[in-house]
């Protein structure tokens, strides 16, 4: 059998889609298994063992419903058996039917149910991972237990004196306030004197990440990451840091998969959705203080920047990230 997974498009998505790849793996066990993964995070298959074919996919390469429905069609000499899409768009089941796969599964929110062979009910209020499992379940018929979202890079020397942080998101409600990044970062390296604190983020946070160390009260004990490493490189350091200090965002679950202690601030993101899934080596915070909290919006239409942000206790985060550094 031959099984081919188009993957989602966002960072954390394709981090918390492992779960459902290892399912798909044990349940079909002898089954060639293949993902479509969005060209800018192809790194991210490297760290995922087990499968045959990456195909890369662009939108830049192939623009609109004419460009997916030419690269799906570019894999219909693979044969495949099964297809499975973890976006609901129409797009993407338009893809897999472009594939010609025997079987077309998914859930079909936008329209697409007529692209599909199976057209499954996705499940409401339940984490992203339950929800790409349950798409899983309700095709073959079998419920899954233990899933697990894990990917695997190999640490260099672990650096027990370094903690990362990552203020960045896409969502500017979920992205961390300069000048509550500021005086969070001066009460970090005041509390924990023998620790360096190492920002991340892609070339885009570069700048913004910078203004985080102009204003730190010792820059010394900062470093920027910020556009220094790919995807791979990334989690490199990760597994080889002692913790993470992140908003709700990709590398929240990047760090969560490797095993890498992770503190999640929360704002307008809902935990109970989209927080890091595995619970081991897992704190997530989040003020709590306002009514509109969770809004699950991208942009905070009521103040402007996030407020629900502002509001997080500042010592018990401190207390939080002592938890992770006790004998550093």
């Amino acid at each position: 059998m031959k099984i081919l997974i188009r993957l989602p498009n966002w960072l954390g998505d394709v981090v918390m889609s492992t779960a459902f790849i290892t399912a798909v793996k044990q349940l079909y066990p002898d089954a060639q298994v293949d993902i479509i993964i969005k060209k800018e995070l192809r790194g991210i298959a490297n760290l995922i063992p087990g499968l045959q074919q990456i195909h890369s996919f662009s939108k830049q390469e192939h623009p609109g419903l004419g460009g997916v429905y030419r690269f799906g069609k570019q894999l219909r000499n693979e044969n495949y058996d099964l297809f499975f899409t973890l976006p609901n768009s129409i797009s993407s089941a338009l893809m897999g039917w472009a594939t010609k796969a025997k079987k077309r599964v998914g859930y079909g929110k936008e329209g697409g149910f007529f692209l599909l062979t199976n057209v499954c009910k996705k499940p409401a209020n339940v984490h992203r991972v339950v929800e790409y499992a349950s798409l899983l379940e309700q095709f073959a018929g079998e419920k899954i237990y233990d899933l697990e979202v894990k990917l695997y890079a190999e640490a260099k020397t672990r650096n027990n004196k370094q903690v990362l942080i990552n203020f960045n998101s896409e969502a500017s409600s979920r992205r961390m306030p300069v000048d509550k990044g500021i005086a969070l970062i001066n009460k970090l390296t005041n509390s924990f004197a023998d620790i360096n604190f190492a920002f991340i983020g892609s070339p885009k946070d570069a700048e913004y990440v910078e203004q985080f160390i102009k204003g730190a009260s010792q820059p010394d004990k900062l470093k920027n990451y910020a556009g220094k490493t790919d995807l791979v490189g990334l989690a490199v350091l990760m597994a080889s840091s002692r913790a993470l200090l992140t908003t709700d965002s990709g590398p929240a679950h990047l760090a969560n998969s490797l095993g890498t202690p992770t503190i999640a601030l929360f704002g307008a993101g809902d935990e109970h959705n989209t927080s890091p899934y595995n619970q081991s080596n897992l704190m997530v915070i989040r003020a709590g203080k306002l009514e509109c909290e969770p809004c699950v919006r991208n942009t905070c239409k009521l103040y402007g920047i996030p407020k629900c942000m502002q509001l997080l206790d500042e010592l018990q985060i401190i207390n939080a990230v002592s938890l992770y550094l006790k004998d550093a």
